[in-house]
């Protein structure tokens, strides 16, 4: 019996029913390998119609926290989020078009890996030369050679001594569920010191701003309302979502 739901979820959704399924059996058996148990239940004739389509619904369900886990997303978000606060606007660009952008670089920006799961692991088992549990890891493969080339070592040996682990030698060695969090801890200090370098030059014209309202005597008028008009003019001038774009898509190693 096949297991079809990956076919359908593509190579993303291949490696999120690895990393789903490998959770639930990590607390079941310890001894039991992620890619091992996927490999069972694809080939176990008992299984169910209902537990398959249980099982494929539960992935689907998991895959937004597994795109924000485990890919470039989490920087370009933050990045972009906190420029619109450089700008002193709240609410412009709207969540759903930060979101929607984000999402699309972080397509563009996996570009690569993805082409790498597709023919590596999603190719071979829809064309039925690789069973699940194969295909399994050899997807995951590209997606954690990735995190590993953005993650801190400081970052990771964090996450292992705190598991009391013991130190890998390899990259394959890297436990999966140890790398993951300091993949993100080390995407978040690249997206501040980012977000940072962004907020220099706008914090720079909010103090010649105030400082020419104070010297003029109009105490009265908030400056951001001079401000927010100047930063946006400056931005567009410098082309700034052209440079801000150029600069998150080439921070990825």
């Amino acid at each position: 019996m096949s297991f079809g739901f990956p076919k359908a979820l593509g190579p993303c959704g291949l490696v999120a029913v690895l990393l789903l399924t490998g959770s639930s059996v990590g607390l079941a058996a310890e001894s039991t390998t992620a890619a091992q148990w996927l490999e069972t239940a694809a080939n176990t004739a008992e299984m169910s119609s209902a537990m398959r389509v249980f099982l494929g619904l539960t992935a689907l369900s998991f895959i937004p926290a597994f795109l924000i886990c485990t890919t470039a997303f989490v920087r370009i978000v933050i990045v972009l989020s906190m420029l619109r606060h450089a700008i002193g606007l709240m609410e412009t660009p709207p969540n759903v078009v930060v979101i929607t952008l984000s999402m699309f670089l972080t397509v563009f920006a996996m570009q690569p890996v993805i082409q790498r799961v597709n023919t590596v692991a999603v190719e071979p088992y829809m064309n039925g030369s690789m069973p699940a549990g194969d295909a399994a890891r050899q997807g995951i493969q590209p997606l954690k050679e990735f995190m590993v080339r953005q993650t801190r070592e400081q970052d990771l040996m964090l996450m292992i001594d705190t598991a009391g682990a013991a130190r890998p030698s390899s990259i394959d060695d890297i436990n999966t569920w140890h790398l993951i969090p300091a993949f993100m801890l080390s995407e978040l200090r690249t997206a501040f010191l980012i977000g940072f370098t962004i907020f220099l030059p706008f914090l720079l014209v909010d103090l010649i701003v105030s400082s020419v309202l104070m010297a003029l005597g109009m105490m009265m008028v908030p400056p951001s309302t001079v401000a927010i008009p100047l930063k946006l003019l400056l931005f567009v001038l410098i082309d700034g979502w052209h440079i801000v774009t150029r600069a998150l898509l080439g921070s990825f190693h």
